[in-house]
């Protein structure tokens, strides 16, 4: 199974991917939660896939907005394909310079105007944080950093840059923040939806 997108007059639409020896012929589906699953045989190419779902967008998108109105979508979402521990490490090196040389970047913009004393900056996998600061102040920032929005991944950035300054999460810690990043609150909230947190 493969988690695949594809644009539907002008809307991006993810559907699930399913390869099987059985199928004989494309079939397409759409579930009463918005899931959009197609099961293909073998040897169709993924371009002949993503034709003849493109060829379906009007019907795509009348179900999809036919479930939104009667209350059906988005409940018990598809299930997404599981990823192994070494597509993961994969992904952190493809992504991991890139990251590094954004944070390198932002920080040394944005320290022109605080002036702190950095220490070490790494880039790590990290389950669980968008990134750190340790008490030498050494700065830790997740990799998935490179994949986000400019203005999300200043907002990680600048905090972890004015823990240097005030290392809590005091009024002025989110004072500081607030001098680069006004609208911090809002970014603050749109990340915490990825369950990452910050230290």
């Amino acid at each position: 199974m493969m988690l695949k997108e594809i644009k539907l007059q002008e809307r991006k639409i993810e559907y699930l991917l399913k390869i099987s020896k059985r199928a004989s012929q494309l079939r397409l589906t759409v579930q009463t939660n918005g899931g959009v699953i197609v099961t293909a045989p073998e040897l169709l190419s993924l371009g002949f896939i993503e034709r003849a779902v493109g060829s379906r967008a009007k019907w795509i998108l009348e179900k999809i907005e036919y479930f939104k109105k009667i209350g059906t979508f988005g409940k018990n979402l598809i299930p997404r394909p599981r990823v192994t521990k070494k597509q993961k490490h994969a992904h952190y090196l493809e992504h991991k310079e890139v990251a590094r040389k954004l944070v390198g970047e932002r920080l040394e913009y944005f320290n022109t105007f605080y002036k702190f004393n950095i220490g070490r900056i790494s880039i790590k996998n990290t389950k669980s944080r968008w990134g750190s600061c340790s008490r030498k102040g050494n700065l830790n920032f997740n990799y998935k950093i490179a994949l986000l929005t400019p203005r999300q991944a200043d907002y990680i950035i600048v905090h972890e840059l004015c823990h240097l300054g005030q290392f809590n999460h005091s009024k002025k810690f989110w004072d500081l923040v607030a001098q680069s990043i006004p609208e911090y609150k809002k970014i603050h909230t749109e990340l915490r939806k990825n369950q990452f947190r910050f230290t």
